[in-house]
C-alpha cells in the first residue's frame, strides 16, 4: 500500500484547518501562514472583523496570539503509530449534549487504537466515573461504528453532584488507576472542564489517600503519578470564551432555521408577526445568528439589551417593514433578554406589547430543546472529528508541567489554549453582565461576536436616505452556475448599498444581461424575503464577457454604472480577469469591481470557502447517510456516489470527513489501479467485521478513465461473492435547496463587505468629475484566508490558478485527507517530529484591546 506522509499539526475542526503548530520560535505570521484551516464557519463565517478595514490576521475572535508556551520537544522522529503503547485514554460527554459530540467520540477511540493506546468509554459522564463498573468499558474500532450521524452522546451524559464533593473524586481516581487510565478527554461545557482542572489539581493527594487507605498499591500510585486532561468544547449556545464556535452550535443553528422558514410561509399567508424563543440564558450567539441568517425584524440579546424607549421603537420597525408591503414579521428572542435594569424580556411580554399597540395577529414560538436534537450539520461532524483527533495527541504527547488544555477554533485555525484561562473569561462575560458592564460583555465576546451586531443593526435599524439622487450608482450580479446562499449576497449588498445613499442596480443573466441591457433599479423591498431562498433570483449564466465588451460598455454609460459587485464562482474570476484586460480597450471598463466567490465547487483562487459549498456539502451527508442506513439493512453492500466539484475535490473530501466514507477519489491526488486494488481488498477486510457496509466518494472530474461507471464495475467484479455494488450521481441536487446558516450568514456579511469597499473605491476613483479606476487594486476577489477576509487583486491571483483544470494550485483541505483515511482504518503514517505549543488568552481592561 502506498504510504501517505504528513505534519500532524493543530488540528482544526471546521471545515478548515491549520497545521497542528509544533515548532518553537515561530511567530504568529509564521505560523499564520503555515496553517490549513477548516470550513465555518458559521459561525465560520465569522471572519469579518469590521465594516471599513481588512481583518486584523493576528486578531480573531479576540483573541490575540502573544506568547506561545513549548509544552514538549521531540529531538527524534515519533511514529504515531507507537506513540499510545502502553497508555490508556478514556473519554466523556458531560453535561447539556449537543450534536457532534458522538463525532468527537469516535475520533478519539479511532485515533487512539491507531496510536496504540487502550481507549475507555466513560458512561453518563462524571457520574460513570463516579460509579465505575460496567460504566467504563474499552472501546474498540467497530463501537463507535454509525455513531457519526448520530444526534446527542451515544455514551450518554448526566448531571453529576458526587462529583462536586472530594469524596466523590476519590471513587473516581480509584476507577481510573485500576485500569491503567492516565488521560482523560472531556467533551462538555465549561462547569465540566472546570470540574476536570479540578481533578487533575487533586489528582496528587486522592492518589495519596488511595495509597494509605490501601484501595491502591504503591505501585499502581507510581504508574499513575499525573493525569493529563484534555477538553473539548460540546455547547450548542457557542457561550464558551477561547474558541470561535463550539461543537453543536452550527446542528443548532440549522434546526432553529428549519422552523423559522416553516414559520415564515404560515405567517405570510395570515399576515401574522411571530416571536420565536431561541435557547441562550447568558449568551446570544444563537438569537443573533438567526437573526442575520433569516433577515428577522428584532433580536433580543442578553449582551445589549435595548434601549429605554424600546418598546415604541420596536413597533414603530414592525409598522415601517407592514407598510412596505411586508406580510409578517420575525422577531427573534434570546431566553436571557435583559432590558438595561437587567429586568426579563419575555416573548409572552413582547406579543402582549404588539397586540396591544399595533394589533398585529401575534403568536410565539418556544423552540426548547429540539435545538439539541436531529442530526448534526456536517460543520460540527468534522469539527468533532478533527477536535477529537487533536485531543489524542495533545493527551499522548502530555507531562506533568503540562497545563489542562482545551482544543478550541481560532478563526480558521486550531490552537490550544489553557483551559482554565477561558474558563475564566467566560465567566468574566456572565460578571460583567450582571453587573449590567454591557458594553465590556460585548467587548468580551470578541470582535467577530460584535461585527455580527453591527452587520444586524445596519440591516434592521437604519434606514436609507429618503433622497433618491444616489451618491454612487452601484450594479450587482450573478454570473455562472447558481449556488445557494446567492441570493441572501444580493440582499446584503442592495441594502447596504442603498443605506449608504447609492443607487443599486441589479443585473439579470450575468454578463449576458449586462450586454443585452437587463438591467433595473432596485429599492429596500426587492430584495425582502431573499435570504432564505436557494438559486439566484436574478438570474445567472456562465457567458464570459470578453466577446460583448462594445455592448458591455455602452450600457455601462447608459446606466451610469461606478461599480460592479460580481457574485459568482470560477467564470465570476475569469471574467473579472477579462474585465481588467479589456481596459486597455474600453475606458468605460475602468470602473471597480469585486467578485464574492459563489459556487458549490469551492475553487475560486483566493478564498478558501465559497458561498454554497457548505449547502452542498449537507446535502451530499444527508444523501449519505441515507444511503448507508439502507445498506444497514441489506448488509455486505457497498455504495460508489459521485459528486460535483469540476476538477476541485473539495466536496468529495469534506463529505468523505463528515460522512465517514471508506474512499474518495479525487483529481488532485492521483491515483492508480493499485490504489483501486487496495481500497477493494480494504472492503473485503471490512466485510469479516461487523461493520458490513462500505461508502466510497468519487469527484465527477477525479480521473478520465476510471469513470464511475468503470470503479463500480471493478467493485462489483472483485466484490463478487462478498460484497454487492450499487452506484449514485448526486447530480445538480447539491445545487439546489435552502442555503444552510453558514451560507446565509456568510453570504450577508460578505455582501455588507464588499459593498463598504465598492464605496471607498468609487471615491478613490473618482477623477476630473468621472470614476477612473485602473489601478491592480480596483478589481479583486473577496476572499476568506485564514484568519482574515482579504481583498486580492485577480491580476495576483493568476498565479495561484489552474486555468486549465479551473482550480487555485494549492488548495488547503488537501491537508485533511490523511484523517479521512485513518479514521476509515487504514494503514498510514503521521509525522510528529515537529512541536506542539499552548497559546494564551492575555485579558485587557474594557476599553482597551479585545480578549
Amino acid at each position: 500500500m502506498r504510504k501517505v506522509e504528513f505534519h500532524l499539526k493543530f488540528f482544526m475542526c471546521v471545515t478548515q484547518s491549520r497545521q497542528l503548530v509544533r515548532t518553537p520560535q515561530r511567530t504568529a505570521e509564521e505560523a499564520s501562514t503555515s496553517s490549513m484551516l477548516i470550513q465555518k464557519p458559521p459561525s465560520g463565517t465569522d471572519a469579518l472583523e469590521s465594516l471599513d478595514t481588512v481583518d486584523d490576521p493576528d486578531t480573531v475572535e479576540g483573541i490575540p496570539i502573544i506568547e506561545n508556551e513549548w509544552i514538549m520537544t521531540h529531538e527524534e522522529h515519533h511514529e504515531a503509530k507507537t506513540l499510545g503503547i502502553g497508555k490508556a485514554i478514556a473519554v466523556l460527554t458531560s453535561g447539556g449534549d449537543a450534536q457532534g459530540m458522538n463525532a468527537a467520540v469516535r475520533a478519539v477511540v479511532r485515533v487512539g487504537i491507531y496510536t496504540g493506546a487502550r481507549v475507555f468509554f466513560v458512561h453518563e459522564g462524571y457520574q460513570g466515573l463516579v460509579d465505575g463498573g460496567d460504566n467504563i468499558q474499552e472501546a474498540t474500532w467497530e463501537s463507535v461504528s454509525m455513531m457519526l450521524q448520530l444526534g446527542g452522546t451515544v455514551i450518554g451524559s448526566a448531571r453529576c453532584k458526587d462529583f462536586r464533593e472530594r469524596e466523590g473524586r476519590l471513587r473516581a481516581a480509584h476507577n481510573l488507576v485500576k485500569r491503567g487510565i492516565t488521560n482523560l478527554c472531556v467533551i462538555g461545557g465549561d462547569g465540566s472542564l472546570t470540574g476536570a482542572d479540578t481533578f487533575r489539581s487533586e489528582w496528587g493527594d486522592l492518589l495519596s489517600d488511595l495509597q494509605k487507605s490501601g484501595k491502591i498499591t504503591a505501585e499502581e500510585a507510581t504508574k499513575s503519578s499525573y493525569l493529563n486532561i484534555v477538553g473539548l468544547v460540546g455547547s450548542i449556545d457557542n457561550d464558551f470564551c477561547g474558541t470561535d464556535m463550539t461543537i453543536g452550535t452550527d446542528s443548532a443553528l440549522h434546526r432553529i432555521i428549519e422552523i423559522v422558514d416553516a414559520i415564515t410561509t404560515t405567517a405570510q399567508s395570515h399576515q401574522r408577526t411571530f416571536v420565536l424563543e431561541v435557547m441562550g440564558r447568558h449568551c446570544g450567539y444563537l438569537a443573533l445568528v438567526t437573526s442575520l441568517s433569516c433577515g428577522a425584524d428584532w433580536v433580543f440579546i442578553p449582551e445589549c439589551p435595548p434601549d429605554d424607549d424600546w418598546e415604541e421603537h420596536l413597533c414603530r420597525r414592525l409598522s415601517e417593514t407592514r407598510n412596505r408591503g411586508s406580510r409578517l414579521n420575525i422577531i427573534i428572542v434570546a431566553e436571557g433578554a435583559i432590558d438595561k435594569q437587567g429586568k426579563p424580556i419575555t416573548s409572552e411580554d413582547i406579543k402582549n406589547l404588539v397586540v396591544k399597540r399595533l394589533g398585529y395577529d401575534t403568536r410565539v414560538t418556544v423552540l426548547g430543546h429540539v435545538q439539541r436534537g436531529g442530526t448534526p450539520s456536517a460543520f460540527d461532524r468534522i469539527l468533532g472529528s478533527r477536535m477529537g483527533v487533536e485531543a489524542v495527541m495533545a493527551l499522548l504527547e502530555g507531562t506533568p508541567d503540562t497545563p489542562a488544555c482545551v482544543v478550541s477554533l481560532s478563526g480558521n485555525q486550531a490552537v490550544r489554549l489553557p483551559l482554565m484561562e477561558c474558563v475564566q473569561v467566560t465567566k468574566d462575560v456572565t460578571r460583567a453582565m450582571d453587573e449590567r458592564r454591557f458594553d465590556e460583555a460585548m467587548k468580551l465576546r470578541g470582535r467577530s461576536f460584535m461585527n455580527n451586531w453591527e452587520v444586524y443593526k445596519l440591516l434592521a435599524h437604519v434606514r436609507p436616505p429618503k433622497s433618491k439622487s444616489g451618491l454612487h450608482t452601484v450594479a450587482v450580479m450573478n454570473v455562472g452556475a447558481p449556488a445557494a446562499g446567492m441570493n441572501a449576497a444580493v440582499r446584503s449588498t442592495v441594502r447596504i448599498g442603498l443605506i449608504q445613499g447609492n443607487r443599486v442596480l441589479v443585473v439579470h443573466d450575468g454578463f449576458e444581461g449586462l450586454a443585452k441591457g437587463q438591467i433595473e433599479e432596485a429599492g429596500w423591498s426587492y430584495v425582502g424575503g431573499w435570504t432564505g431562498q436557494g438559486g439566484s433570483k436574478l438570474g445567472t449564466k456562465r457567458t464570459l464577457p470578453k466577446k460583448s465588451f462594445e455592448q458591455i460598455s455602452a450600457n455601462i454609460t447608459k446606466f451610469n454604472i461606478q461599480g460592479l459587485v460580481i457574485i459568482g464562482g470560477f467564470e465570476a474570476y475569469t471574467g473579472g480577469l477579462e474585465l481588467m484586460e479589456g481596459r486597455k480597450q474600453y475606458d468605460e471598463l475602468c470602473i471597480p469591481f469585486v467578485v464574492i466567490p459563489a459556487t458549490v465547487s469551492n475553487n475560486v483562487p483566493g478564498s478558501d470557502f465559497s458561498v454554497g459549498a457548505d449547502t452542498a456539502l449537507n446535502t451530499i451527508c444527508m444523501t449519505c447517510d441515507r444511503i448507508k442506513q439502507s445498506a444497514a439493512g441489506t448488509k455486505r453492500r457497498v455504495f460508489i456516489i459521485e459528486t460535483m466539484g469540476g476538477y476541485c475535490g473539495y466536496l468529495a473530501t469534506m463529505a468523505g470527513l463528515a460522512a465517514g466514507a471508506d474512499a474518495a477519489y479525487i483529481f488532485e491526488e492521483p491515483f492508480t489501479i493499485r490504489d483501486l486494488q487496495v481500497n477493494v481488498e480494504h472492503l473485503v477486510q471490512k466485510m469479516k467485521t461487523t461493520v458490513k457496509r462500505g461508502l466510497v466518494l468519487r469527484n465527477e472530474k477525479c480521473n478520465e478513465n476510471y469513470t464511475t461507471d468503470f470503479i463500480f464495475n471493478l467493485y462489483s467484479e472483485e466484490g463478487k461473492g462478498i460484497f454487492d455494488s450499487r452506484k449514485n450521481v448526486l447530480g445538480h441536487m447539491q445545487q439546489g435547496g435552502s442555503p444552510t446558516p453558514f451560507d446565509r450568514n456568510f453570504a450577508t456579511k460578505m455582501g455588507a463587505k464588499a459593498m463598504n469597499w465598492m464605496s471607498g473605491k468609487i471615491k478613490e476613483s473618482y477623477r476630473n468629475g468621472r470614476i477612473f479606476a485602473n489601478t491592480p487594486d480596483s478589481g479583486c476577489v473577496l476572499g476568506m484566508r485564514k484568519r482574515a477576509l482579504l481583498f486580492q487583486p485577480v491580476t495576483e491571483l493568476q498565479e495561484q490558478t489552474d486555468f486549465e483544470h479551473r482550480i487555485p494550485k494549492e488548495q488547503w483541505w488537501l491537508k485533511l485527507r490523511p484523517i479521512l483515511k485513518i479514521l476509515a482504518k487504514y494503514e498510514i503514517d503521521l509525522d510528529t517530529s515537529e512541536h506542539a505549543h499552548l497559546e494564551h488568552i492575555t485579558r485587557k481592561r474594557s476599553g482597551e484591546a479585545n480578549i
